[in-house]
């Protein structure tokens, strides 16, 4: 009996922890969210806008969505109720939420918008430019004008006490040709140019700008477009980034020296890698849309080929538990792999239209 005590004690304190995972699936074609609690479609929650490449993002007990129609939702993860929503244009490109901020770069109405965490507005930067890549770093809020080949560093003149309040810091200009996307990785703010054959790094601590070459082999034949840099993949010692228009992801490693290039099944889009950066799972478009490879990234072989009965929109791993959840967008389901045993391991039915796939973690 006490050793039955014990194994039933420890299956509830297991459950436990997967209950504080719960999962937020864009349902894309329906204005809602979809939500998963225990691998087991569990609620919706309605009225979230146009939801065509809908993101959601989460800080603190606070949940926020952003609509392709520009309007930016908080909502409580836990509760479900929506509590505020603000329209900042016609069409937002990203956000990025600060401590006492919500900062969202804009697309029609070329602007930023800084609002308070209950999306009150407290300024409109108004750039002449459709503006992405929008990021932060310490104090500092730093995008990218399109139209305007330039990279601007607002800082908070409040350094993150009570109100936001952010005024020009520096601007580096002709910094490409058509900045379209951005990461932060350390205190580089890297951005990517639709038709210039380098990438740019700001150094935020010393706020210095180069340009960096970027190449697809040991030929040095040189990239001819940086992919949207949410679909690489950045980890350990190594960068993975899907190669645009072959079938190859190249593999470089932290400074973006070319390492080699790993073959694959199709042209790859998105590229994620799990909590332990040891697997790394890719996805493709065209024929093999339906597809996943799984790729080790010590060996950098392919060890796992997945083809679903439907177009996979977006892949997402577990942070506690060996799961990969993958959204199959025309048979409305998202798929549960378990990463132990490389199988299927659940169907969770009845998702409409399934496509980005958002964690949150209860207690964090």
């Amino acid at each position: 009996m006490k050793i039955f005590k014990l194994a039933l004690a420890a299956v509830i304190a297991i459950s436990t922890v997967y209950a504080k995972e719960k999962i937020f699936v864009v349902e894309r074609e329906d204005s809602s969210l979809a939500t998963i609690v225990n691998d087991v479609k569990s609620t919706r929650i309605l009225n979230m806008r146009n939801m065509n490449h809908g993101v959601v993002k989460f800080e603190g007990k606070d949940g926020y969505v952003i609509s392709r129609d520009g309007y930016v939702i908080k909502f409580d993860p836990i509760s479900e109720k929506i509590s505020n929503e603000y329209k900042t244009s016609k069409s937002a490109i990203g956000f990025v939420i600060g401590k006492n901020y919500v900062a969202v770069a804009n697309y029609d109405d070329k602007s930023v918008d800084i609002l308070d965490r209950d999306l009150n507005p407290i300024k409109k930067i108004k750039t002449g430019s459709k503006n992405v890549g929008i990021k932060i770093y310490k104090n500092y809020l730093v995008f990218s004008q399109m139209d305007n080949d330039t990279i601007s560093v607002y800082k908070d003149m409040n350094e993150g006490k009570g109100k936001a309040k952010f005024e020009v810091y520096k601007e580096f200009k002709d910094v490409g040709q058509l900045p379209f996307d951005a990461m932060i990785k350390d205190n580089n703010y890297i951005a990517g140019f639709f038709t210039s054959s380098h990438y740019g790094v700001v150094d935020l601590d010393t706020m210095t700008y180069k340009k960096i070459k970027i190449y697809l082999n040991k030929d040095r034949k040189m990239v001819l477009k940086v992919p949207h840099f949410g679909f690489w993949s950045i980890g350990g010692d190594k960068v993975f980034v899907p190669a645009v228009g072959d079938s190859k992801v190249l593999v470089y490693d932290d400074n973006f020296k070319f390492l080699r290039n790993i073959e694959t099944q199709g042209l790859p889009v998105f590229t994620s890698l799990s909590p332990k950066k040891d697997f790394l799972a890719v996805t493709y478009s065209g024929k093999d849309f339906p597809t996943i490879q799984i790729i080790d990234t010590k060996t950098l072989e392919i060890i796992k080929t997945f083809t679903f009965d439907g177009k996979v929109l977006h892949i997402r791993w577990s942070n506690i538990s060996p799961k990969l959840y993958v959204s199959v967008n025309d048979t409305n389901k998202v798929v549960v792999v378990d990463t132990n045993k490389w199988v299927l391991n659940k169907e969770i039915l009845n998702i409409k239209k399934p496509s980005g796939i958002f964690l949150y973690e209860d207690g964090k």
